[in-house]
This record gives structure tokens, sequence and C-alpha cells, in this order.
């Protein structure tokens, strides 16, 4: 094993350990391994950790497994940046490579957000999130809740907490990137809405250029106000913005209509080639496709005072197991 695959696999070991919400055991972690490429199995793993516990990245819990300590935290925010700045793209990738959603028969996976909020907010927060899908400016009024205790991808449901899953807009690439159509997931961003009206992209973030998720810094910052928009008609949301070539205009579109009888949209109607698209840069020859993101409705209840965790892109999961609309 070479110095640089032996410290790949360290730095793997520990993310494991840091995502997992409870202490987790070397034969957890080989099998978390495994599924990525790693496969060093369960005594390599206990080798590894011993290091790791001698240099205070972990520590050892008991019988339960090891948590990652501070340091350890530090050496992951620290180590190999290359990698760390491409890891949302291609966790990207692979969800997408994982989409297998058919919009004619409506089956299949879809990629999924998760927020998680208080469960005695609930029922307010779903009146303002019903509002803002009502005004068109997400991408699915199809959801999911998960109960307190349910794990989602590497989220468990807190106690006093629940879950809900919305179509995440990357849907649409999966299912576009099936028909053999090369979609380029490109930015996230703020789009400015004036009197109802897409007018522009304000912030962009590279999704190849950050080791976070754009549309999770934005909701971090705080930066939308589709409350505005729900009462005055303008304001800022979340939105996506994708390249694709000129040539499968005629194709995407006709894709993008079968999706919206399957209840996904979101596709705001300023498709086209140019120097830009929503004053977003577009690259010579390719069309741009400017979508809004599917949390616009979390980021409302996040406006008026309500605390909520999203973490856009989670996973893939059943659309049969979406609930009807709202």
């Amino acid at each position: 094993m070479t110095e640089f695959t032996t410290q790949r696999t360290i730095i793997e070991i520990l993310k494991s350990i840091y995502e997992s919400d409870e202490p987790i055991g070397a034969r957890l972690i080989a099998d978390k391994l495994d599924g990525i490429g790693f496969s060093i199995g369960e005594r390599g793993v206990r080798y590894h950790l011993k290091i790791l516990d001698e240099n205070e990245f972990t520590k050892r819990v008991g019988y339960s497994g090891r948590v990652i300590t501070k340091k350890g935290i530090s050496e992951i925010n620290n180590a190999l940046v290359g990698d760390r700045l491409g890891f949302v793209i291609s966790r990207i990738h692979e969800l997408l490579y994982n989409t297998t959603f058919d919009p004619i028969e409506k089956t299949g996976n879809i990629i999924i957000n998760l927020s998680v909020m208080d469960k005695d907010d609930f029922e307010t927060n779903m009146e303002l999130i019903h509002a803002v899908i009502q005004k068109g400016y997400t991408v699915s009024p199809r959801h999911h809740i998960f109960k307190e205790g349910a794990k989602v991808s590497n989220i468990t449901i807190p106690r006093g907490s629940v879950g809900i899953a919305t179509i995440c807009s990357l849907t649409i690439d999966g299912v576009l990137l099936k028909h053999g159509i090369p979609i380029e997931t490109k930015y996230g961003g703020i789009i400015e809405i004036d009197n109802e009206i897409p007018v522009r992209f304000t912030d962009l973030i590279s999704y190849t250029g950050t080791s976070i998720d754009p549309i999770k810094i934005f909701l971090s910052k705080q930066m939308t106000d589709v409350t505005s928009i729900m009462e005055h008609g303008s304001g800022l949301l979340l939105g996506n913005l994708r390249e694709a070539p000129i040539i499968a205009y005629e194709n995407i579109m006709n894709i993008i209509s079968k999706l919206n009888n399957a209840d996904i949209g979101g596709v705001i109607g300023h498709i086209h080639a140019g120097d830009t698209v929503l004053s977003a840069p577009i690259t010579p020859g390719r069309i741009g496709i400017p979508i809004y993101a599917g949390v616009n409705p979390l980021a409302a209840v996040v406006e008026k005072g309500f605390e909520v965790s999203t973490y856009p892109v989670n996973s893939i999961m059943d659309y049969e197991d979406m609930d009807e609309i709202f």
C-alpha cells in the first residue's frame, strides 16, 4: 500500500466515524470502506484505528466503538484538499448514476433532500411549505415524512423531531442522463424574483469549486427572502443552473414535459443558448437550464424563525414511496 493510499484510507476511516451519529465499530467501518472501494477488511481497519487512537484523532467509547475528536475533525479539514474540492460533484455523479426514474411509468429512484425539524412545529411549517409549493417555486409537491429514529442515508432523525424528504432538482439531471443527454451541473445560486418573474442570479457558486454543496452554503448564510416573494411578489430564492448541448434542446424539452406530468418540475422557462442565462455565464455552444431548488419551501420556514436542518442532495429514494400531492 503506497503512502498516498494509506493516507486516503485513514481519511476515509475518519470520515466514516465523523459521519456516524453514534460510536462506530471496526466491522461497520470496514463495510463502509468496502462500499467505496477501500477493501482492507476488519483487521486492516483495527490496525489503522490503533494508529488513530495513538495520535488522538479518535477515542474509544467502551465496547461501542470509536468517536472522532476535535483533532480528528481538524485532520479531515486539512487533508487531501484537492479531493475535498471534488467531493460534492463526485457525490452528485454517484447519485445521478443511481437515478432510475422513468417519467412515463412513474417508477424508479429519485434524488431527495432531507430536512429535519421539531415535531411540535411540523403542522405550522407544513402550511408554509404548502404555500410555497402552490406558487411553483420548488421541484415537486411530493414528499415523504420520516418519524424520529428513522435512518436516512447517514442521518438519524433525532428524538422529538421529524424529517421531510423533498425531491431534489438533480433528479431531472439523472433522467436526462439516462436518456443520453450529457447534462452538466454548473452552479448553485440565489435567484432574484421581481413581480413573480425570475430576473437574474445574484450569487453563484460552482459545484466543482467547493467542498460543501452550494445550496447548503446559501441556506446556512440565510441569503433567501422567499417570504417576501410570497407576500409581495419580489425577493430571493434558491436555484441551480445546468448546461447541455444545443443540439439536445428539443429532446430536453420533451423529457421536461414528461417529468412535469409526473409532478417533477421547477424548470424556469429561460432555457436558451447565449452568453448568459439569468445573468449566469453559459459556455459557447451550450444551453443553460435554470431550475428552482427543491428546498425553497424549507428556506421560507427558516426565515420565519423555525429551526430546520437541511441536507441537500441527501440520498436516493423510490418515487413510489413519496406521498401524493399535498
